[in-house]
């Protein structure tokens, strides 16, 4: 029995404490299992945590369940990701609310360098269903993964657009990897988990019920670098995914529609209260992200020759120049660096005029 995915998986079970308590625990303790060896009294003396939350800690002694999923995980090869592995998504750390045990089945990089997410109502129209096939033909060369939530509607028509056009497709969802929902869905299940994956913060045996979805809307508006709304009501799923993206610093674009549309109420909503960009186009996408190929000038290739650089900013250099642009996350994950260490050469870089910072946190060489 794997003893610290015995204590992860128990860390999400235990009453009263949430992904928020249990990130603050393991930043201070470490690891799962210390967190239950830890003194009642030096719990308690925890900001936010208390008498009642220390006592749900000490009380937990029914490890049975962890032990059934472990069994689950290991019959049908399913890669746990607690929130300090390295294959967690490290986009989705910076949301204050990231799941603190992921459950996911598939074969692709969950940290891959382009992540968007695609969401929209599940009674799209037929301008719905084109705009969104049309929106994943066009990026077909730019090696993006493509996230959404495996329902009907938009998520379902991005999801087959992106095995069409041979983009890597994550589905996430808001129930167990022992079921697929909607059951219509199960075999574009099985073909992403050949070209990408499903991946779920819920445990087997787990129904789709609906206090899940939003609790699923956090992964997939935390996990990518920018959000695309196709077609959304004003008091839809979609738009709760879109106010998260929001908080969470992420660049949401939407499609917009006609004024006496409902489906297109939502777009039309967060665009006109500057929630989101103006998209028509897989370009506007690209130019708000800087993901458009743009050649080295003779400047560039100078100012790496005679700028002394110091160990942490030539790490960051050296990351930049492997690619058009990074987002702040992915710069934290390939560094390996502190956070204040990362801000601080970033900071020395951009006054030095070798690096420029582009909306939603994103960096790129000038």
């Amino acid at each position: 029995m794997n003893n610290d995915l015995l204590y992860q998986i128990a860390l999400t079970l235990v009453p009263n404490i949430g992904d928020v308590h249990a990130k603050a625990l393991v930043h201070i303790y470490g690891d799962a299992q210390s967190i239950f060896k830890a003194r009642k009294k030096d719990l308690e003396a925890i900001e936010g945590i208390g008498t009642v939350r220390a006592k749900s800690i000490r009380d937990f002694i029914d490890f049975s369940p962890c032990e059934a999923e472990i069994q689950f995980i290991e019959k049908y090869k399913i890669e746990p990701l607690f929130l300090t592995n390295k294959n967690y998504p490290q986009r989705l750390l910076n949301a204050y609310d990231s799941p603190a045990l992921l459950y996911y089945r598939g074969n692709i990089d969950l940290n891959y360098t382009k992540i968007i997410s695609i969401v929209g109502t599940r009674n799209n129209s037929e301008y719905g269903k084109l705009v969104t096939e049309k929106l994943i033909e066009e990026l077909a060369e730019q090696n993006i993964l493509v996230v959404s939530g495996l329902a009907f509607g938009i998520d379902t028509i991005a999801h087959k657009a992106a095995l069409k056009n041979n983009l890597p497709t994550i589905g996430v969802l808001a129930h167990g990897l022992d079921r697929i929902y909607p059951l219509q869905n199960k075999t574009l299940a099985k073909q992403m988990t050949a070209h990408g994956g499903l991946l779920t913060d819920f445990m087997s045996n787990t129904n789709p019920d609906k206090q899940n979805f939003p609790k699923r809307n956090r992964i997939v508006a935390g996990m990518c670098d920018a959000i695309v709304v196709v077609e959304s009501g004003k008091k839809g799923g979609s738009l709760i995914t879109a106010e998260l993206a929001n908080g969470y610093n992420k660049d949401v674009l939407a499609f917009p529609g006609k004024t006496t549309d409902n489906k297109s109420e939502g777009c039309n909503y967060l665009i006109k209260q500057n929630k989101a960009s103006l998209i028509t186009a897989a370009t506007d996408l690209l130019e708000l992200m800087n993901w458009l190929p743009k050649e080295k000038t003779a400047h560039s290739k100078q100012r790496e020759l005679f700028i002394e650089l110091t160990a942490d900013e030539k790490i960051i250099v050296d990351i930049l120049q492997q690619q058009e642009s990074i987002s702040i996350d992915q710069l934290y994950f390939k560094s390996a660096l502190s956070s204040s260490a990362v801000a601080q050469a970033l900071l020395m870089l951009e006054m030095q005029g070798i690096v420029a910072s582009l909306p939603g946190k994103v960096y790129k060489l000038l």
